[in-house]
């Protein structure tokens, strides 16, 4: 498998965590037009090309604050969860940080 992406600065190495996508819930009436179902789950580095790119255009904000350390804001359920735009669809996607394993790491 491939290696996470590293960012090298003077005296640092800064080793980005990996971030999982996973569709949690759909709130509004109709399918999804990609043909996302709830329980699948996406790689930010590594699935990019599978998941819907409305829904990955609203996830980046997310993935960029967690990547650098910072804290999104979470639903009432404590996790950190975002819509997709499509009104007709209304796809919920949660976004987390996961633990990296030997392969995954730079």
């Amino acid at each position: 498998m491939g290696k996470r992406p590293v960012t090298a600065l003077p005296g640092r190495v800064f080793v980005k965590p990996a971030i999982r996508i996973t569709l949690v819930d759909r709130k509004g009436e109709h399918h999804c037009h990609r043909g996302h179902r709830i329980g699948e789950s996406f790689d930010f580095d590594r699935d990019r090309g599978k998941l819907c790119p409305m829904a990955m255009h609203v996830a980046f904000p997310y993935v960029d604050i967690l990547r650098y350390g910072g804290t999104p804001p979470r639903a009432e359920c404590g996790e950190i969860r975002f819509c997709c735009p499509d009104s007709d669809v209304i796809n919920v996607f949660r976004v987390e940080t996961i633990q990296s394993s030997p392969e995954r790491t730079a």
